[in-house]
């Protein structure tokens, strides 16, 4: 008799080994997490005397079901994390629960820790009542699952994490391209820019196309949303617009066609704020179309006087077809100046939660009508910060401003 006892310990002992290298070598393959799950079960079932299990395991604020097997009683899908209450010193177990539930049928439980944080709970029935189990064992067994399955939640949280670092590089690099490399600053033009993103990739757009000795056009865009979608849309929208303005100085279709183009892309789910202006030197004439964007502030130098330049459309891409459209002109232009603008700059917050505003940017222009962009510029960031002092940003803030003489 004793020697069938010494006998039987044996091959529980082996079958407790077997079962150990069977999961820890489908770790180290690095099976996927259903794979470890079965192989678990099935050890549990065939090798540990255990009639019954389940376990559930930590997902955020709740906890998930991973298995369950030979349970007859109704049992919760997922446990809010704060109705599980474990008492470590003394091994009670409590479970806030809907009455229609219950786990009375289990006689054990096994709380899985790693340092403070309870990872998972599995609760077990034993086959046969006359074996023991080895709670012991069986802990271990579940601890190394778990951890395993803990390391490979981990592993692709660092994948998706560098997965979206590399995006937004990649975004952040498309739209450093998109930007001019250099702008003009020569008596007939000077043109100043100060951009500030919000995040990495911020949304805004700002060009200047010097198209003949004559003619240049400058715009301003703001695309709705952030990272590589807005991008990407971004950057489409570019090479659109510098397509059209190869082949036409007609501000309408080129409005129109960006729209149709915007729309096409989008359906609709995504839209463009944008400003696109031309001068021609020759017969001193601005021509100018505003879709939806902040008026530009245009500088009369010589009559000492400013206007905001609103003419134009609604947003693009919000509908297939713009419902309205006018082409501003302005003529007997010889020395100007205009600001370019994205709501960014006139949404800055103070520390009361103050915004700058459009008025008060007009009034700070008013009185500036005829300084050089760079100077203008290092004057209104000093006005900024000292309006914003310590305050939130919350969008991207372009300035671009130009001086035509």
């Amino acid at each position: 008799m004793r020697q069938e006892t010494q006998i039987a310990k044996y091959q529980k002992k082996e079958l407790e080994l077997k079962a150990l290298l069977e999961i820890t070598q489908a770790i180290n393959e690095n099976k996927p997490s259903h794979v470890l799950l079965d192989i678990f079960k099935f050890t549990c079932l065939v090798h540990l005397n255990i009639r019954s299990l389940l376990l559930y395991m930590i997902e955020g604020d709740h906890y998930d079901r991973k298995i369950t097997h030979g349970v007859k009683n109704k049992v919760p899908e997922l446990i809010l994390a704060e109705k599980v209450k474990y008492e470590r010193k003394t091994g009670e177990l409590n479970i806030e629960v809907d009455q229609l539930y219950s786990f009375s049928e289990l006689e054990s439980y096994l709380p899985v820790y790693h340092k403070d944080k309870m990872l998972a709970i599995l609760f077990l029935k034993k086959k046969d009542d006359l074996d023991e189990l080895d709670l012991d064992f069986t802990q271990a067994l579940a601890n190394i699952l778990v951890v395993a399955l803990e390391n490979k939640k981990f592993a692709k949280r660092q994948l998706e994490q560098e997965r979206l670092k590399k995006e937004v590089e990649i975004a952040s690099n498309v739209q450093r391209m998109l930007f001019p490399a250099e702008l003009p600053n020569t008596p007939k033009l000077a043109a100043k820019v100060t951009y500030i993103p919000h995040s990495t990739v911020g949304g805004d757009y700002y060009d200047l196309i010097i198209k003949s000795e004559d003619e240049v056009f400058f715009c301003i865009a703001d695309v709705s949303g952030k990272g590589m979608p807005a991008a990407l849309l971004m950057s489409n929208f570019q090479a659109a617009l510098r397509t059209l303005l190869r082949s036409t100085s007609d501000l309408k279709m080129v409005v129109e066609q960006l729209n149709y183009t915007i729309f096409d892309n989008t359906k609709g789910e995504r839209f463009i704020t944008f400003f696109l202006a031309s001068y021609n030197y020759k017969n001193r004439e601005l021509n100018f179309v505003n879709a939806g964007h902040n008026p530009p502030v245009l500088c009369w130098e010589a009559e000492n006087r400013s206007e905001l330049l609103g003419a134009g459309t609604t947003i693009l891409g919000a509908f297939e077809e713009l419902p309205f459209l006018e082409i501003g002109q302005r003529n007997h232009l010889k020395g100007f100046t205009i600001h370019l603008y994205t709501d960014g700059l006139t949404e800055s917050l103070n520390d009361e939660e103050e915004e700058y505003g459009d008025e008060r940017f007009v009034k700070f222009v008013r009185k500036r009508l005829c300084i050089a962009p760079s100077k203008f510029h290092d004057q209104f960031f000093k006005e900024l910060k000292d309006f914003s002092n310590g305050g939130d940003q919350r969008d991207d803030i372009t300035l671009l401003s130009l001086r035509f003489q």
